[in-house]
């Protein structure tokens, strides 16, 4: 589509401003609709904002699969599961009061992070179990989507009807409406959908610009996928994240990454069904796993701090943050390394 290097550069730069942008009104508008609509901050993230944030995922990942780049689609939403875990650690960062995954503890966040670890190990079966030549798509795809229909049940199940609650401490943040809000909802559904649609978009021209940088640059489909494509569509969910904690609303900042990497499960479901040449899992290099196995060890360190609840770490900074921060690196310095 673009035909020289600098074109390219310019289109993904300017498509992740979009982004960003779009993210960080996405967020305030999220805050405000899970109080009106009544879900709370825990079932919004999941249910909506959560597949919102993943749009520029889809629209990039899709694109680049009916295009026949199986590694460049798959690295792109693998990497990105990667480094919207990494999110989290940056924003119990920048959340100063406590640990973040004490302050917003919760069951529904804990059910998510376990539905994340089932949800991840489905490609990794699929991409070690040969199937017929002759099916489009292989049989786990429609087993992933299945599985996260049932997920979802059990998170709302959680969400309504709760088994057991985190001891309340003084740093617990609580999900509750803390302000009233004026004017009607249509209005900011409205301007809420717009923004999607926006989001969509900007990771569609992303994802063209991503192509002809790997093809103009010589870099291969996994190090632009998996690093620079991974990291700008990921953009929203940094966004909205760092912006849920500034308004308070940390059940939603962390039930945003784990919903959206557990949405993002659909976008792999997607991107195995609309590539031509049968089943994706088969047609990508061993090292695209690689992403699904770190991150299902960032998503088991998330949950432990979660049940540990460390109220206080070094520097003000949980265990797990630690930890997964430096599991990205190691991981990101081993992808460039064997690319």
């Amino acid at each position: 589509m673009f035909s020289s290097l600098t074109q390219c550069i310019i289109v993904f730069v300017a498509a992740a401003l979009v982004i960003i942008v779009a993210g960080t009104w996405l967020a305030r508008l999220a805050d405000e609709l899970a109080d009106r609509s009544g879900l709370g901050e825990a079932l919004f993230g999941v249910l909506l904002l959560a597949g919102v944030t993943s749009l520029p995922d889809f629209a990039a990942t899709l694109s680049a699969a009916i295009d026949a780049r199986p590694n460049l689609a798959m690295s792109n939403i693998m990497g990105s599961m990667a480094v919207n875990l990494v999110f989290l650690g940056i924003a119990d960062i920048v959340y100063r009061k406590a640990n973040l995954e004490h302050a917003a503890a919760s069951p529904a966040n804990l059910m998510l992070a376990v539905l994340l670890i089932v949800l991840l190990t489905l490609p990794l079966l699929a991409f070690v179990t040969p199937v017929s030549a002759e099916w489009a798509i292989h049989p786990i795809t429609p087993l992933i989507v299945v599985a996260y229909l049932f997920g979802l049940h059990l998170v709302y199940r959680t969400q309504a009807k709760p088994m057991w609650f985190p001891r309340m401490t003084r740093q617990t943040v609580e999900d509750k409406p803390e302000q009233q809000y004026h004017g009607g909802q249509t209005r900011v559904w409205i301007k809420f959908i717009v923004l999607a649609l926006v989001t969509a978009f900007a990771g569609w021209v992303l994802m063209e610009g991503a192509k002809g940088i790997a093809d103009l640059s010589g870099l291969s489909d996994t190090l632009v996928g998996g690093l620079l494509t991974a990291l700008a569509t990921s953009t929203p969910e940094l966004v909205t994240t760092i912006a849920a904690i500034r308004l308070g609303a940390l059940t939603l900042a962390v039930s945003n990454i784990f919903g959206t990497n557990c949405f993002n499960m659909l976008v792999v479901a997607t991107a195995d069904v609309g590539y031509p040449g049968g089943s994706i899992y088969h047609d990508i290099a061993p090292v695209q796993m690689t992403w699904g196995l770190v991150s299902i060890l960032m998503t088991a360190i998330l949950l432990l701090g979660m049940l540990r609840r460390e109220t206080y770490g070094l520097g003000r900074i949980g265990f797990e943050s630690a930890l997964i921060l430096g599991v990205y690196a190691i991981a990101m310095g081993v992808i460039i390394a064997i690319s």
